[in-house]
């Protein structure tokens, strides 16, 4: 009998932003340029790093556009 147990987890860090023109959709606030970075770990050890540009809600959070 074999079992397997698999503990994946994804993090995502802004790394710099700046403000951006425009406003939410779905609050209403201001908007920012931000560089995230996604990093994937299997059982705690990071193998996967990803950097990429979101226009994001500088209130609420929600990424309304992304560049990867």
């Amino acid at each position: 009998m074999a079992c397997f147990c698999f503990l994946v987890d994804q993090k995502r860090k802004i790394r710099r932003s700046k403000p951006a023109a425009g406003t939410c959709s779905r609050c209403r606030s201001g908007a920012s340029v931000a560089e995230m970075i996604t990093q994937t770990r299997f059982c705690y050890v990071p193998f996967y790093c990803k950097s990429w540009k979101a226009i994001m809600c500088t209130f609420c959070g929600a990424i309304l556009k992304s560049y990867r």
